[in-house]
């Protein structure tokens, strides 16, 4: 078989297992990982996660032009705005990841005003946990406790697209001046002197001063935890996208080359990049492919994902197996993952259909 019979053998087994998920969770949502390579039910619209569902739903249509898809894609706008409505389970920078690609590519697809109103208001409820005079988007957790205050992670680069938007819909450059002030404190500090990331970084909430960078879900605090590090180069050439600062491309490219220096001989990493013989995690490699891609490193990002569909692709529920939530803690370990789904879904959607318009 050819690199593209490859693929779009990868796209039907994809869209086949998004169907008997389609069937068993409709309307409803997937864990954030598989138990024993089985998505269970949760109980409700709740988490970081629950967006990626949808956003495999928008990509199916996306590739298929099935009405199906965009009946079931679009049936998920209602649940997100109740939720933002609501105030429930909203105290994280995940508001981009939730809102992105739940009401934004509903909107941008279908122009639903619902969609618009309840992507605005998650934007502005970001918008609230901007901490001054650090510059950052505080993490998550509640801003009043001490022990979370000062707090930002590598993951949130890819919640800024979602206040780049509010900026482009509404004209009002407040959003997009606070996401670019973010993401140039995370090039600043979270990204270290050779490339490689801390997950986590600390500021004094009082003064603004830099304080430390911590792991919560990598090896160590001086290690660098594989997905944080994808998170980066897909996260810094987004905010280039958006800004047209150099400097956020050039991060992105030194994130990619640690990244790419640090891979086993398949091209899926270990769930830290300090660490051998443990765990792959497939979700890490799914978002470099993506971000490799939007970098303009075809050729690289592509033998990445021809690892992935020849070793790593599920015949379960998951679309890919062998991923890592979180490792330290023992949850989700070499399982299949909500956003690893997601994210290799987006890899194959980028390489078969490239005049294809992502929703970051």
């Amino acid at each position: 078989m050819t690199a593209i019979d490859v693929t779009a053998a990868a796209v039907t087994a994809a869209l086949s297992i998004i169907d008997a998920n389609l069937a068993e969770f409709g309307d409803r949502y997937p864990g954030d990982t598989t138990v024993h390579d089985r998505y269970r039910l949760r109980p409700a619209n709740e988490g970081w996660t629950t967006s990626f569902w949808p956003g495999q739903l928008w990509l199916a249509y996306d590739l298929t032009g099935d009405d199906g898809y965009l009946a079931a894609a679009s049936g998920h706008v209602g649940s997100f705005a109740a939720r933002i409505d609501d105030r429930a389970d909203v105290d994280t920078h995940d508001l981009g990841f939730l809102y992105t690609l739940s009401c934004v590519t509903a909107y941008r697809r279908t122009g639903n005003p619902e969609a618009k109103r309840a992507a605005l208001a998650a934007a502005d409820h970001l918008m609230s946990r901007v901490l001054e005079p650090a510059g950052i988007i505080q993490a998550w957790g509640d801003l009043r406790d001490p022990a979370q205050r000062g707090r930002t992670i590598i993951d949130s680069l890819m919640n800024t697209p979602l206040l780049f938007w509010a900026t482009q819909v509404t004209g009002d450059s407040r959003y997009a001046s606070v996401a670019a002030r973010h993401a140039t404190q995370l090039r600043d500090h979270i990204l270290r002197p050779d490339g490689s990331t801390y997950h986590t970084f600390y500021w004094d909430p009082a003064t603004g001063e830099p304080l430390r960078g911590e792991t919560e879900q990598g090896h160590a605090d001086d290690s660098c935890w594989a997905r944080g590090q994808a998170w980066g180069v897909y996260g810094f050439v987004l905010n280039h996208r958006h800004t047209g600062d150099p400097s956020f491309l050039a991060a992105a490219r030194r994130c990619a080359d640690y990244l790419l220096a640090h891979l086993p001989a398949d091209g899926v990493p270990f769930w830290d990049l300090a660490l051998t013989g443990v765990e792959r995690d497939s979700s890490a490699a799914a978002i470099a492919v993506c971000g490799l891609l939007e970098l303009g490193e075809p050729a690289l990002a592509e033998r990445i994902l021809g690892s992935l569909i020849g070793g790593y692709a599920s015949a379960g529920s998951a679309l890919l197996r062998h991923g890592v939530y979180d490792k330290p803690k023992g949850v989700g370990v070499d399982e299949g993952t909500l956003w690893g789904d997601y994210f290799y879904l987006e890899a194959l959607t980028r390489v078969t259909r490239p005049d294809w318009i992502h929703p970051w």
